[in-house]
């Protein structure tokens, strides 16, 4: 059996063309794809959105106007692995900006109320490195922050 990949699916209620918008502009190499309408056939008003293909980061996404029954929630997140600090910075900014919110240990609920962790490099090294200690003293330290500090988790790592 033959597979094309994934592409993921994310519920909303009347924005998704705005939210499609907005992720091809804070994403590089974003673009738009296929757009499709409600018909006659329901269950939305006919000629409005119903879906909107986009392309973020080479991930494949379908926005759908499916109606207030469903929101997003911490339980599905999006990380956004970062080559530095500038980067990291880059995306933290867009994301928290007109509405979106800063949560906890490099998490960000953007204005759409989509979850995105912005991970600067180095920072999984530090909660994951092979000394319990140094692991322990990094991830202490990550809990007590919103945006990601890795120089401070590596002092916090580095301490003994």
């Amino acid at each position: 059996m033959s597979s094309n990949g994934f592409t993921t699916c994310l519920w909303f209620d009347g924005n998704a063309e705005a939210a499609a918008d907005y992720y091809v502009s804070v994403f590089k190499d974003g673009r738009i794809g296929r757009i499709g309408r409600y018909t006659e056939a329901g269950p939305g008003t006919p000629g409005s959105v119903m879906i909107v293909e986009f392309e973020i980061n080479g991930q494949k996404f379908v926005g759908l106007n499916g109606g207030p029954e469903f929101t997003f929630t911490e339980a599905i997140s999006f990380q956004i692995h970062c080559a530095d600090d500038a980067e990291a910075d880059f995306y933290w900014d867009a994301l928290t900006a007109d509405g979106g919110q800063e949560v906890a240990c490099g998490w960000v609920k953007d204005k759409f109320g989509l979850s995105w962790q912005v991970i600067p490099a180095g920072a999984i090294e530090l909660i994951s490195d092979p000394d319990p200690g140094r692991a322990a003293r990094a991830t202490a330290a990550m809990m007590k922050m919103k945006k990601l500090d890795v120089a401070e988790m590596r002092r916090a790592a580095d301490a003994a």
